[in-house]
């Protein structure tokens, strides 16, 4: 569903635009109310109200009684907020999320299927470097 690497720049009231590939899909949903939330690896996940819907109903399932779970599902959906993107296609990002994914002004917006990722700038390249030899690796071990 979504698609690619877009780079952005926060503006001084801490919103950006989504890439307009991104914007004309959304365009066509019925319902166009998503939620961003802390990711992992130090990114934001912003995902449309299914994903989100299915993705609650996963970690609903998850026993209360286990300590990880507990805490997963506390920092994952206190970290939730429903997100309007304008009708310029630009989302605030929220200063709580700002500062977990120590994101300052550059940003680097990626499609991972059913779910779009935030990244400072910095931490993405960062982890591309990281991780882009390791590309073919991880292709065989999980195929």
């Amino acid at each position: 569903m979504w698609y690619g690497e877009y780079q952005h720049t926060l503006d001084e009231k801490d919103r950006f635009i989504l890439p307009a590939k991104f914007r004309g899909k959304i365009r066509s949903f019925k319902n166009k109310r998503f939620y961003i939330t802390r990711g992992l690896d130090s990114c934001l996940f912003l995902v449309a109200e299914d994903v989100w819907k299915s993705l609650e109903a996963k970690l609903e399932t998850l026993p209360f009684t286990k300590q990880q779970s507990r805490f997963f599902n506390r920092l994952f959906f206190s970290g939730a907020s429903e997100i309007d993107i304008d009708s310029h296609g630009r989302i605030t990002l929220p200063g709580y999320l700002k500062e977990f994914a120590k994101i300052k002004r550059e940003i680097v917006i990626i499609g991972v299927s059913e779910r779009i990722e935030i990244w400072d700038k910095e931490c993405w390249l960062k982890f591309y470097q990281e991780n882009e030899d390791r590309f073919e690796d991880m292709g065989e071990s999980l195929f």
